[in-house]
């Protein structure tokens, strides 16, 4: 029992750890589905900027948002533009990991939508990434955790290898998934990127 209460306080010190980070604008790496994402607050222009600096990812290529609910993405996507059948949709494979492309509000940064008046968004299913964007209140900029023209990093080990050990990181396990989330259209259902 007490073991279970160790390593409880210690994904809790993790979880502050890495929530002060966020609070401080800076990047973090924090297990989701399929492996390790990098991510940031998506209102902090300096975060995004690390991010995309760190990532060598170019802003016109946009962003992924991931979040523990849809309501925390209706700040940042344009709800009035589905139909309840293209909700129902998306809903009937969230919390889970297939991302979905939707018209962005006007007022969405363009440091998160790049060249494209859309935004990337996911409702994750993975338990920590739930805890950590219920925690923080909103959603995360979410892209692999890897360096341009590295494999994606699945472990903690791996993180430290590409990033060092400085980067701020929420420990724990990826989910069983071998790729990346499924992205489709939300208006067309058109597959983007198979999962």
């Amino acid at each position: 029992m007490s073991n279970n209460n160790v390593s409880r306080n210690e994904n809790r010190t993790a979880l502050s750890h890495v929530l002060q980070a966020l609070q401080q604008e800076e990047v973090i790496a924090y297990p989701t589905e399929a492996v390790f994402g990098l991510g940031c607050d998506p209102d902090s222009e300096k975060a995004v900027n690390a991010l995309l600096a760190l990532k060598q990812r170019p802003w016109q290529k946009g962003l992924i948002l991931i979040a523990a609910n849809y309501e925390q993405l209706k700040p940042y996507i344009d709800d009035a533009a589905l139909t309840d059948s293209q909700r129902e949709t998306i809903f009937s494979v969230w919390p889970g990991p297939v991302t979905w492309v939707i018209p962005a509000r006007p007022e969405t940064s363009r440091w998160l939508t790049g060249s494209f008046d859309s935004l990337a968004v996911r409702v994750s299913d993975h338990p920590l990434v739930q805890q950590l964007c219920s925690q923080y209140g909103k959603p995360l900029v979410s892209t692999s955790a890897n360096l341009s023209g590295q494999e994606p990093c699945r472990t903690t080990e791996e993180v430290r290898i590409q990033f060092g050990s400085s980067l701020p990181m929420l420990a724990g396990l990826v989910g069983g998934r071998l790729n990346p989330s499924e992205i489709r259209d939300a208006l067309t259902g058109k597959q983007f990127r198979q999962g």
